[in-house]
């Protein structure tokens, strides 16, 4: 069966290279969202098994769309995909319902292969 995976990305450019990053390592289906409030609407209309989501976004960022999602789908691995990492960030979002967290600076596919792992243990 065919995983299905949502990005949530306010930035047009970065969901294109996630989506690209994605469709060449992986053939699982892949939806956008542009930012929290978008998450949760697409997140209910396509049930992913898993979403990449990232921190800073307008009309709901991703601390506060994380624990919406998880209340929706209690057993979705969510990777929180940002530029801001340090360890208190870390505890806030493992305290919200984020699965794990990867470093923007960090290569695609080290963000696909999280996904993988994830998908793996869920």
């Amino acid at each position: 069966m065919t995983k299905c995976i949502l990005l949530v990305d306010d930035n047009a450019v970065i969901r294109h290279m996630l989506r690209t990053a994605f469709e060449e390592r992986s053939d699982w289906e892949v939806g956008e969202a542009q930012n929290g409030r978008d998450a949760i609407d697409k997140a209910q209309e396509s049930k992913p098994d898993l979403i990449v989501l990232d921190l800073s976004m307008p009309v709901m960022n991703g601390l506060e769309a994380a624990p919406l999602l998880r209340q929706m789908l209690p057993a979705v691995p969510i990777i929180l995909f940002t530029l801001h990492d340090n360890e208190t960030l870390e505890r806030e979002a493992l305290s919200v319902g984020i699965s794990a967290d990867v470093s923007k600076a960090a290569s695609m596919k080290t963000l696909v292969d999280q996904a993988k792992n994830l998908l793996r243990a869920a």
